[in-house]
């Protein structure tokens, strides 16, 4: 219901008149999803009341406070799959900024979301709504279809936060034989900032919220220890299921279904003017009227809409934000942090992996010599797309059979070496030359690969230029030959004091 009177175009109007003028081939479409969408799910008292302490007025899962029954705090950093997070600009419920809104509630930075081994995915979408991100079937065609299909690429990249970015396929695209299909799948790097860019609350806002919940809280025990006990004994099972009955969006329907006596011999009548039914022309004066006058309609009810939640949000603020009620609430004393607490026995776990990748640095071989140099290259590029994975996999499927490796092995290979670059920057690079074997045609093979990936998406910006010749310069160079790589790195100290994150 709430849902229903947030668009009040789409509910009061659009949509009964979408049946109406188009009754030859709307009805059996409006029933089906109307069927499907107004079926209720049966909550107990208990489970409503810890869906809105915990996750809407309480928003406790993005910092850690929620709490299973036997104990066990849940921390969205210790989910080890990619999570991928679908969202629009057209969504009213959740927007892109409320949607990606935890990611800077649990990380400082990106380098912590890429040591903690989590990564994270997510798309914004320019229009569609709430309910047409799950069910639309153009959101399924293009959003949908290439997330499935470019799964194992998005288990494929090193941790970190990137996002989705779809685009057609021009007749020019560069190797577009290696793209499944009409739109091109992209993961671009992002950082906190891109998030935060996007509209995160204020300081002010944490607050008003904060007051917010712990007023709900006084509310609810208020409600507990007066009202319940004399509600609990008033309404009894049968009385209940009459007051489902008489809910608007079952009524609604019910009023003119074969349940109402007085709609029975509508059947008939609907039957007889289906036989005799005569649709007016396209260019009828009075339909073009009447969507002129529907237009308006829609029009009016939308600045009714918005006037409303301008309305609501504006007392939301007013009365929360009263320095009053703040520190009736306790909310000024002891502030809105929203940032997730610190697990001590995670923060040592990543101190050991800090520890066991630092002694890795000269660990390895071709392939992660390779991957390593790609890593590299690529910082300054912003993202990859599906064609570098489909050449990943030729590359990988035409190693020798003593040298295959699992999308598995591939996948920690990645991870690591990525992780190297981001934390150990020039002293992994410099390793690099330790990782090459001898055999000059070898080297050369490697180059060639890694020219191969490189090139993949098209022409290179200048600083992607500049890191290939580079890395060009160790696979040629003869294993007693010094590879000066820090004297390179000495004359961008200026500009590049630390390895680039």
């Amino acid at each position: 219901a709430n849902f229903e009177s947030l668009d009040l175009a789409n509910t009061y109007w659009q949509k009964p008149y979408n049946v109406y003028s188009k009754a030859d081939t709307e009805g059996e479409r409006f029933l089906d999803f109307e069927e499907w969408w107004g079926t209720p799910v049966l909550l107990g008292a208990e489970e409503m009341q810890w869906i809105v302490d915990n996750l809407f007025v309480g928003d406790k899962l993005a910092t850690g406070g929620v709490r299973t029954s036997d104990g066990l705090r849940l921390d969205l950093r210790n989910i080890r799959a990619p999570i991928v997070v679908l969202c629009s600009w057209g969504d009213n419920i959740t927007p892109p900024q409320q949607a990606l809104g935890w990611i800077t509630d649990l990380y400082q930075d990106e380098l912590e979301i890429a040591e903690s081994g989590q990564t994270i995915v997510y798309t914004l979408h320019q229009s569609i709504g709430h309910l047409g991100i799950f069910v639309s079937g153009k959101v399924a065609v293009k959003e949908h279809r290439k997330f499935v299909g470019c799964m194992d690429m998005i288990d494929l990249m090193p941790p970190g936060l990137y996002e989705a970015v779809i685009t057609d396929v021009g007749p020019d695209e560069h190797n577009a034989e290696l793209i499944n299909g009409r739109y091109l799948f992209s993961l671009e790097k992002r950082t906190l900032d891109d998030i935060r860019a996007l509209g995160a609350n204020s300081e002010e806002d944490d607050r008003c919220f904060a007051a917010a919940a712990r007023v709900s809280e006084v509310n609810c025990g208020l409600y507990d220890a007066f009202l319940h006990p004399a509600i609990s004994t008033s309404v009894t099972p049968v009385n209940a299921e009459k007051l489902r009955d008489l809910h608007p969006n079952r009524l609604r329907f019910a009023m003119f279904s074969v349940a109402n006596p007085l709609m029975r011999g509508i059947e008939k009548l609907a039957a007889d003017v289906r036989e005799d039914r005569r649709p007016v022309p396209q260019d009828n004066a009075l339909l073009a009227h009447e969507r002129m006058n529907a237009h308006w309609i829609s029009s009016w009810l939308d600045a009714c809409g918005a006037a409303r939640d301008a309305l609501s949000e504006t007392l939301f603020f007013n009365t929360y934000s009263s320095p009053l009620l703040q520190a009736l609430t306790g909310v000024r004393a002891g502030g809105a942090e929203r940032q997730a607490e610190k697990d001590l026995v995670r923060e040592a776990i990543l101190e050991k992996r800090r520890a066991d990748l630092a002694a890795r640095i000269e660990l390895g071989g071709t392939p992660e010599a390779l991957l390593r140099a790609l890593i590299y290259i690529s910082q300054p590029e912003g993202g990859v797309d599906e064609r570098a994975f489909a050449m990943l996999q030729e590359l990988r499927a035409a190693l020798p059979q003593g040298a295959a490796m699992s999308m598995t092995q591939l996948k920690q290979m990645l991870r690591e070496q990525s992780l190297l670059i981001r934390l150990h920057g020039e002293d992994a690079l410099a390793a690099l030359p330790k990782l090459l074997p001898p055999d000059a045609e070898t080297r050369r093979a490697g180059r060639d690969a890694l020219r191969a990936m490189i090139g993949v998406r098209g022409a290179l910006s200048d600083e992607g230029r500049r890191r290939l010749k580079r890395m060009e310069k160790v696979f040629e160079a003869e294993p007693d030959e010094p590879v000066k790589l820090g004297a390179v790195y000495a004359r961008r100290a200026q500009d590049d004091q630390r390895p680039r994150i």
